[in-house]
Formats: C-alpha cells, sequence, structure tokens
C-alpha cells in the first residue's frame, strides 16, 4: 500500500483528473480540483480580479465566488500544494467523466460563498463525491462553538457572582 492510498495524498506534481488540490495559503487552505492538462477549476472571490492568486484574507469573507478554470501554477503562485483525496475513504469518487462534465458546466458562472457552508473545499468535495464535505469549515464552527460556550459561561459566571453579591448588600 502506497502513501497515496492510505492517506489520500500524492505527489503534487503528478495529479490525476479528478484529485483534490490542496493549497496552503499562509492563513488558510484553498482548494482546487485537477482537471488535466494543468487545469485546474475552483471558485475565486467575485470582487477580485482574473490574475489575483486568492493570497487576500478578502476572499475568506467574500459572498459570492466566480468558478474558474485556470492553471495550477497560476491557482497556487508561490505557496505550497499536494493532492488530497482526504475523503476517498468515507465517500466513493464519482466517475472521471462526470466529475469532469460537471466541472465543465460550472466554469465562468457566480455561485454564493460561505466561509461555513460553502466554501472553496465544499465546491471541490461536491464535485467529487456527489457531497460537500469541508473538514476546514467543520473545525472553524468547533471553534466558534467553543467561544461561544466560553463566553456563555463566562456571563452565567458574572451573573452568579452579581447575585451573590446583590444578597450581601
Amino acid at each position: 500500500m502506497t502513501a497515496h492510498d492510505s492517506f489520500g495524498v500524492g505527489h503534487p506534481d503528478n495529479p490525476q483528473p479528478g484529485d483534490l488540490i490542496e493549497i496552503f495559503r499562509p492563513a488558510y487552505q484553498h482548494w482546487a480540483l485537477y482537471l488535466g492538462d494543468g487545469y485546474v477549476i475552483n471558485v475565486a472571490p467575485v470582487e477580485e480580479g482574473a490574475a489575483a492568486l486568492l493570497a487576500s484574507a478578502k476572499s475568506v469573507f467574500s459572498r459570492k465566488a466566480l468558478v474558474r478554470m485556470q492553471l495550477l501554477k497560476d491557482v497556487v503562485g508561490s505557496d505550497t500544494h499536494r493532492i488530497n483525496n482526504k475523503y476517498d475513504g468515507a465517500y466513493a469518487p464519482l466517475p472521471v467523466e462526470q466529475i469532469i462534465r460537471h466541472s465543465e458546466f460550472l466554469i465562468g458562472q457566480e455561485v454564493s460563498y460561505d466561509l461555513l457552508g460553502s466554501n472553496c473545499e465544499h465546491f471541490v468535495t461536491l464535485l467529487r463525491y456527489g457531497e460537500g464535505v469541508s473538514e476546514q469549515a467543520s473545525r472553524a464552527i468547533g471553534a466558534i462553538g467553543i467561544v461561544t460556550a466560553a463566553a456563555g459561561a463566562v456571563s452565567l459566571l458574572g451573573f452568579f457572582q452579581n447575585r451573590a453579591r446583590d444578597r450581601h448588600y
């Protein structure tokens, strides 16, 4: 069994059509789907120009995205990347022909973008598996839940301290 088989990660210089490409941006991971001949499909914020590399924080907070077919090397820029079909153990990939056909249909279309519910990872996993999945979004939702619970606990603690103080006066 190779590392590609057990971990869903392959050498970045040899992607196959339908592979998920994880791109390591300074503050987050961007995802694209390899189409072949050096091209990927990915979503990029509508507000950014065609030459933008998605390196700005603006892309994380955008509400609309444009589906683009671009050269992998242009999307990656100076960042690092890898093939990462990490959900293959949980979801069966669709046939490559179907992935490519759906991808080609979407190129140039504007889609809604939501960091937690409809981000670049959701987009490419929907193409590959027929289901949008994002570990990145799940981690963010979990972190928001922890922060919210902690804030609630602090507020509740303050409420009880104020009540106890009011009883002593």
